[in-house]
């Protein structure tokens, strides 16, 4: 089955950084509504949809809006701007990159920083850092400030492309699990018990949004959906790949928030393995999801998690294979409408 192409360019291209994801959370909304039972919005701005099933247990999926962005905090005399780091970047890719200004209107923007050709011989060694980059609008500071402020957030401006059996494009993390959702939520028949689809904030600082609606709505159960590393590529060797793209959806393990629980694994796997599905097991050595969070509910939940293989992650041109995704959909599908076989028993 294709997947929907449109729809996840759309999420993608939509601006959401961590505490202002209210255009993401807008579409999600509009998106959602019609496949859901009920729906609203919780304080912190996450988004919890409820689609009733056979019995009161709660199982709760959570996939976050949010995407790694900046936030201005400085504007120089000479119209360049500085800013604060919204989540985890590596330096070398703000090199020569577009960003957006979401102040008193939309601001495009470069990324800039000294110029190799007047660096000397041991800042060439040096590898960058994010304080040696600033904002550039091309405009002098009186035109700057009739439209940025400091405190304004930044995001990066690159579209999604098709390449392959693949998808490339800035914040798949973790606008592919959006999509998984949403797309689960569509063709799902009455799930095994009531099911909350809930779409999270301020997940890259700090897994803020799931740790406040998990404790709100105390699940039972819960399954993180989010990206993990594919890096299998030239330099890796086959123990540093965590996933690879085409091998199928991961089903996690491990990562640095969670250990997930060998129950709900070894009933993923089974479910996978019943639907026909491709999959992976996954271990990620650094990095954590609101798996984490939703393990943590008030009582304690029993968790697993679907995971994306992606590569260039947190970068513009991040990227999955559109078979694992259409993977991931069917997994969190069979899961939930069938939860009502998972053995509880140790």
């Amino acid at each position: 089955m294709p997947l929907a192409i449109d729809l996840l360019s759309e999420l993608c291209s939509l601006p959401g950084a961590p505490g202002r994801e209210e255009p993401i959370r807008r579409r999600v909304i509009e998106e959602v509504r019609p496949w859901v039972d009920d729906l609203y919005v919780d304080n912190m701005g996450n988004v919890v949809a409820l689609k009733k099933g056979k019995t009161r247990k709660k199982v709760m999926a959570a996939a976050h809006m949010d995407e790694i962005a900046f936030m201005v905090t400085h504007i120089g005399s000479n119209g360049y701007a500085r800013f604060h780091t919204l989540g985890g970047f590596d330096p070398k890719t703000l090199t020569a990159q577009r960003v957006i200004v979401h102040g008193k209107r939309e601001m495009m923007g470069v990324m800039g920083s000294k110029p190799i050709h007047i660096m000397s011989p041991e800042d060439r060694k040096k590898p960058p850092q994010i304080k040696d980059y600033f904002i550039d609008f091309g405009l002098p500071y009186e035109e700057v400030i009739k439209w940025v402020s400091v405190g304004d957030v930044v995001t990066r401006d690159r579209d999604l492309i098709v390449l392959g059996d693949c998808v490339s494009s800035k914040s798949l993390d973790n606008r592919i699990s959006v999509f998984i959702l949403i797309e689960a939520l569509k063709t799902m028949t009455t799930p095994a018990h009531d099911f909350y689809a809930v779409f999270t904030v301020q997940e890259e600082v700090g897994l803020r949004g799931a740790t406040a609606v998990t404790r709100a709505l105390n699940p039972d159960i819960g399954i993180g959906l989010d990206t993990t590393i594919a890096n299998d590529t030239p330099s890796a060797k086959a123990h540093e790949m965590v996933t690879s793209l085409g091998k199928g959806a991961a089903i996690k393990i491990y990562d640095s928030s969670v250990v997930t629980d060998i129950r709900m694994v070894r009933f993923m796997e089974k479910m996978a393995e019943e639907a026909g599905i491709i999959f992976q097991r996954e271990i990620l050595p650094r990095g954590g999801t609101d798996t984490g969070a939703l393990q943590r509910s008030g009582d304690g939940a029993i968790v697993g998690c679907i995971s994306v293989p992606t590569r260039h992650i947190h970068s513009v041109v991040e990227m999955v294979h559109q078979e694992d995704v259409q993977g991931c959909i069917t997994l969190l599908k069979a899961c939930v409408e069938r939860m009502d076989e998972f053995q509880e028993e140790w």
